[in-house]
Formats: structure tokens, C-alpha cells, sequence
């Protein structure tokens, strides 16, 4: 019997590559200063530390340096850079001193004051309770503005960072967040989440934590990681 035949057609030969085309080099850097709404996701790591808050599989632990930190992803949601990701760790603790968890902790306030338009400078009952967060789990596909700048990695090779937070105060913020619904409500996708920030007095109490979190007495004591993770950098 003869071999079946197929009617649609066939690629080119996998013998002769002559006719393929040229390699792709991937994606442009996005220019340095572009400000954009972007959706952050955590890549969950498996690491927990209860007493410090740290529940839930979201952190992530290196074996090679000690250091934990949060293996995010954003996403740009709008704008001629729509779709397109950038990859970065938010920092939880290093072995070489403080600093480092330091700006992770004023990262995610800033993100926090964007994401449910709290006025940085606001300090407020309402707004001090809406800085806080029951977990990791809160910060899971929040949406805020951003400025996007670049650097060299590990390797020395250039990437997208997120530079910047940019909260209620920035003089950008309103037209960004405005920018990001009117996608939206051009058919563009959301995931999901709220279309914009809303002032704190309008957060559901489902999104805020309760009134008495987080627990005082959070143990300073780190544990060996016990996961798999290895950053870029050598924190």
C-alpha cells in the first residue's frame, strides 16, 4: 500500500535550509522613559517564612547567595508597547544587610499607594490600613503606572526594568491610568482586574486586609532556603 497523502502543504525541506528565513532577534528595547500601565504577576517560588509574613509559595529562596525575593512579571497593557513583558525581583531579605529588602518593602508601598490611588503624603487611618496587605497573594495581578528604564543584567547584556512607580502625586499618573481604560473599553483585555485605581474610601473590604494585621512580633531570624531559584544578580 502506498503512503497516505496529504493534500496541505508541505513545509520546505528539511534538508536544505537555504530558503529559511533570517533569525529574529527578538523584541527592541522598550525606550528608556516609557511610561505605561503594567499588570504584575508572581512567579511563586514555594518559600515560606510565616512569622514574617511570607505565606502562600509566593517567595522565592536562593540556594546559591541566601537571598529571597519575589520573581515578578509585568505586563504592559497598553499603548505601543502593549503585551510586551518585563522580568524583575522584588527584594524580601539578603544575607549582605538590609538594604536590599529595604527597597523592596518602599517598592511595594509605592505600588500599593498607585495601584489603590493612595496620595503618597496621605496619612490617614484609611489610607495607612489600605498600605497594608494580608499577603503576597494581594499583590497578584495589580495594576499601576510605571516608568520603564534600562540596565545591564547579570551578563551584561541590556534589559527593561521597572524604574519607576509612579503614584497618585506624579503629574502623569491621571492621564495614564485614563490611557489604560480607554483601552479597555476599546476591546482591549484587562485579565480581569479593576480598570483603574479607585480612591482608598472605594477599595472593597475584600481587598484590604483586616484591621489588626500584620501580626507584631515577626521573628528576624532567616531561614536556609529550601527551594529551587537563582536570581541574575548576587544579592
Amino acid at each position: 500500500m502506498y503512503p497516505e497523502q496529504h493534500t496541505h502543504s508541505a513545509p520546505s525541506s528539511w534538508n536544505d535550509f537555504n530558503d529559511a528565513e533570517a533569525q529574529q532577534s527578538g523584541f527592541d528595547l522598550i525606550p528608556k522613559g516609557t511610561q505605561a500601565v503594567v499588570r504584575m504577576t508572581i512567579k511563586p517560588g514555594g518559600y515560606d517564612e510565616p512569622e514574617r509574613g511570607w505565606t502562600g509559595g509566593y517567595a522565592t529562596a536562593s540556594h546559591e547567595t541566601g537571598a529571597v525575593f519575589l520573581s515578578c512579571e509585568f505586563v504592559v497593557l497598553h499603548g505601543q508597547f502593549a503585551k510586551r513583558k518585563i522580568w524583575s525581583n522584588v527584594g524580601l531579605h539578603s544575607n549582605k544587610g538590609p538594604t536590599w529588602g529595604q527597597m523592596g518593602r518602599s517598592f511595594i508601598k509605592a505600588v500599593l499607594n498607585s495601584s489603590r490611588n493612595i496620595h503618597p503624603d496621605d496619612n490617614s487611618p484609611e489610607a495607612a490600613h489600605a498600605r497594608q496587605i494580608r499577603g503576597f497573594a494581594d499583590l497578584d495581578g495589580v495594576e499601576f503606572p510605571a516608568r520603564i528604564g534600562v540596565e545591564k543584567d547579570g551578563k551584561g547584556e541590556l534589559r527593561n526594568i521597572i524604574r519607576m512607580v509612579i503614584e497618585p502625586d506624579h503629574k502623569d499618573y491621571a492621564d495614564l491610568i485614563l490611557a489604560k481604560v480607554q483601552t479597555a473599553g476599546h476591546g482591549g483585555s484587562n485579565g480581569g482586574a479593576p480598570a483603574a485605581a479607585v480612591p482608598v474610601s472605594h477599595v472593597p473590604p475584600a481587598n484590604l486586609p483586616p484591621s489588626n494585621y500584620p501580626p507584631t512580633g515577626y521573628s528576624t531570624q532567616t531561614r536556609v532556603p529550601s527551594t529551587q531559584g537563582r536570581p541574575s544578580w548576587a544579592q
